[in-house]
């Protein structure tokens, strides 16, 4: 064993990562036989990522995580086969130095090749093995894809007419085509690969940065592009959604839909002037696939579990009424009512819904998508409805005071309607209304119930495992860390299942207040809302935070992600 290598498990000793015993174990296994990384990594006695660290302490290196590694090696001119054949990642050149990513700082023979190799000097840094081979995983399965999109790809562009016709015109990714058609293109169908809700395109003052909106969070999806290429990508865009290239000022929102691999999926975009240049952000609706998911989707799938599961349905049965969602944007509003319609929706009944736009395809449910440009608003389109024979009734969004009070109207003469509204809680729903115009007396009649949600991200259960809380984050998350002292709290340590966050996946906290006698009569008397708040309370109704902390405690979600969403009631 070298003289490094016994600097490594004095390290691991030290630390406490591994015991005397298990250390001697070690050495003699290693024998001259077998590697120190290959001994204790067989036999499960310290994860790569310790490993890594301490063999940068070791050799006096910087330690790097695997977040902080390129998606995409920016050194151009380095091979994707020379990164293979020596195991390491190229991070940045300067000049005649290159800065690059390995596991094993021990492997003299190798760097002192690379050198030569690369006609460069070499400063490294560590990270773990795993870390590094995901990269290089990714690098070969870019490449693949880029190759395939070159050669045999085909993104179907679906363009309707006035008539409402529908003319397909195929594009075919050739590798004589725009490089910006590929780019953005491949852009587009990785997005849809990773589960992405959105893709953001940021302009900056040196370049153009592309990031994909996953579980709710923004992620970098492939290395900065050049300036130049910035009014090249805007205007594709532009292309493909029907939109005024000319136009580079104001505001401009489009859609536009296109065939992958046999499959139709829906873009909105919207284009929005900035200091340096025109952003866009293009929303993926992915219909077909969540129509799919959506025919055996049920509100307990959604993360609703228990009581409160139980007082949903049971609202949901009543025969009229209004049932509203409240939540900021993207907190799943929709979701939870289209879950609600699929569990009640039969042929006994019918069911219309006016959306903008409509997001999923409902088997047996009529769906009318608002188009203000027709003519065709939330108010015009509700009237219609009522004149329809329905006896359920969906409302995308509580906009305006009219919309409002026409849904409110139609909760009161026998119509059971679902509808959302943009507040911070159930309680502010309630002044919210009162803003809107709505008359108490009216709401409080017609309203049933007020459910507040928003969407946590699940651990990763593939990487999930046991940490220990720091005092700190007790403290900031508003937590009695001697109540909590002997329970097991849990974390994503990140892996390739998950893009190394920790998390896959979202699920629902929420909280839901059902409108009792005592707290319709405190509404119509215009009591104060801390009142109000206290009565529910007293009535049994959880909060949003504390919904919040019962998936923490279980073991679903972490303390990080909970005061990301909520914040610590006072």
């Amino acid at each position: 064993m070298s003289i490094m290598d016994k600097k490594i498990c004095g390290i691991l000793l030290n630390k406490g990562l591994i015991d005397k015993d298990r250390m001697d174990a070690v050495l003699k296994k290693t024998g001259g036989t077998i590697s120190l990384e290959r001994a204790l990594l067989e036999d499960k006695i310290v994860k790569e990522e310790e490993l890594a660290k301490a063999a940068a302490e070791a050799f006096g290196l910087e330690y790097v995580e695997a977040s902080a590694l390129p998606l995409k090696p920016s050194v151009k001119e380095i091979s994707a086969e020379l990164m293979h054949r020596y195991a390491f990642i190229p991070i940045k050149k300067d000049k005649d130095r290159l800065r690059i990513a390995i596991h094993n700082p021990a492997d003299i023979v190798k760097l002192d090749e690379l050198e030569v190799f690369l006609n460069s000097r070499i400063d490294v840094v560590v990270a773990a093995r795993s870390a590094i081979d995901n990269v290089l995983k990714r690098l070969k399965k870019g490449e693949d894809l880029l190759h395939e999109i070159a050669e045999e790809f085909k993104f179907q562009l679906i363009k309707e007419t006035e008539a409402g016709d529908e003319i397909i015109s195929l594009e075919k990714m050739r590798s004589d085509e725009s490089p910006i058609i590929r780019l953005v293109d491949s852009a587009i169908y990785n997005a849809v690969e990773k589960r992405a809700s959105d893709i953001h395109i940021e302009t900056t003052a040196n370049d153009v940065v592309v990031k994909y909106r996953i579980d709710g969070v923004l992620y970098p999806a492939m290395e900065p592009i050049e300036k130049k290429h910035h009014s090249a990508i805007i205007s594709r865009i532009k292309v493909m959604s029907e939109l005024d290239i000319a136009e580079k000022r104001v505001p401009q929102d489009g859609r536009f839909k296109l065939k992958i691999d046999s499959k139709i999926i829906d873009f909105r975009v919207s284009i929005m002037p900035s200091i340096f240049g025109e952003d866009a952000v293009i929303r993926i609706l992915d219909k077909e696939h969540l129509s799919k998911e959506f025919a055996k989707l049920s509100l307990d799938a959604l993360g609703f579990e228990g009581e409160l599961l139980t007082k949903i349905r049971r609202n949901t049965k009543k025969p009229y009424g209004m049932i509203l969602v409240t939540g900021p944007t993207g907190s799943g509003k929709t979701t939870t009512l289209y879950a609600a319609i699929t569990e009640i929706n039969n042929e006994e009944e019918k069911i219309i819904t006016i959306e903008d736009p409509v997001e999923y395809q409902l088997h047996g449910v009529v769906q009318v998508p608002v188009n203000e440009k027709k003519g065709l608003t939330f108010v015009r389109g509700l009237r219609s409805i009522l004149r329809h024979d329905p006896d359920k009734i969906m409302v995308g969004e509580m906009r305006d005071s009219e919309t409002a009070q026409i849904a409110v109207q139609s909760a009161l003469t026998g119509h059971l309607v679902f509808t959302t509204v943009h507040a911070n809680n159930v309680i502010d729903v309630i002044g919210r209304l009162l803003n809107m115009g709505v008359e108490p007396y009216n709401f409080v009649s017609a309203l049933n119930c007020v459910l507040a949600q928003r969407l946590v991200r699940n651990i990763c259960p593939t990487c999930k495992e046991a940490v220990k809380i720091p005092q700190q984050m007790f403290e900031e998350s508003g937590i009695d860390a001697d109540k909590y002292k002997n329970h097991t709290f849990y974390e994503g340590r990140g892996c390739p299942e998950c893009n190394h966050t920790g998390y896959h996946g979202r699920t629902t906290i929420a909280e839901f207040l059902e409108l009792s006698d005592a707290i319709r009569e405190m509404i119509l008397e215009k009591r104060p809302f801390a009142d109000i708040k206290k009565r529910a309370r007293e009535e049994g109704m959880v909060f949003l935070r504390e919904s919040a902390l019962d998936k923490v405690l279980r073991g679903m979600t972490t303390f990080k992600e909970i005061n990301r969403v909520t914040f610590v009631e006072e």
